[in-house]
């Protein structure tokens, strides 16, 4: 399975050290959040990566959801049961929430399609900040704190109407923004494809905290510091 080199697994506990989720952000994902840089502050292991090894570990379903309810840190040990329901958690091993996932359907645990599945989905969630959260921060004339531009990964759900394939590829098809206060509720809506034919649709909500006014230069700013980040990557 791919995603090996980013996680370490014993017995039930699943353990992701600061290297392997940084490693995951950058070489996969291409997300070059500095929350997920090896020694930050706030270091937190990236949801997609979480929502990886939920794939990986009890295959794909037709109908999933996925709900974050906390950052993994540093030396969290993750508990993955060895059998699942329609609905279960994501603990540590101090019995902290960490993940509600639910699901329904056939299953599949066919190696090359999760693959492409979670190399797509991570792929397209790389690119929100720049080419989705930007624009439409410039559109409502809002930004996030640029001393601390925190996006919470909130939930992702899917349904797909068959699993007969092996490929799909990714395209957001709908975003929304709606200001309130200081929080921003983010909806971002997609669909899965493979080749013509249309085999899915799915939705990811992100929380965006301490919204202020926009300063242009600011939020250029920030986004010249992600690009330089992937750039030198």
């Amino acid at each position: 399975m791919f995603l090996t080199p980013y996680f370490k697994k014993e017995n039930k506990t699943v353990l992701i050290t600061p290297s392997q989720a940084s490693d995951f952000a950058k070489h996969v994902a291409q997300d070059f959040n500095p929350i997920h840089d090896v020694g930050a502050k706030r270091f937190c292991v990236p949801g997609d990566l979480l929502f990886s090894l939920v794939l990986g570990e009890y295959g794909l379903s037709q109908k999933m959801s996925f709900t974050f309810q906390g950052m993994v840190g540093d030396g969290v040990k993750l508990q993955f049961p060895d059998s699942v329901g329609e609905l279960f958690n994501i603990h540590d091993d101090k019995d902290k929430l960490y993940l509600n996932v639910e699901r329904h359907g056939e299953v599949r645990n066919c190696s090359t399609q999760i693959e492409s599945f979670i190399r797509s989905y991570v792929a397209f969630s790389g690119l929100n900040f720049i080419h989705v959260l930007v624009p439409m921060m410039k559109q409502h004339q809002v930004m996030i704190n640029p001393a601390r531009p925190l996006v919470i990964y909130e939930s992702m759900s899917f349904d797909l109407t068959t699993l007969d394939f092996t490929q799909v590829t990714l395209s957001l098809v709908e975003q929304e923004l709606v200001v309130d206060g200081k929080r921003g509720n983010v909806t971002l809506k997609f669909e899965l494809h493979s080749g013509d034919e249309l085999v899915g649709t799915g939705v990811k909500t992100l929380v965006m905290s301490g919204l202020r006014p926009i300063e242009a230069d600011k939020v250029q700013d920030m986004c010249d510091t992600y690009e330089g980040r992937r750039t030198s990557f």
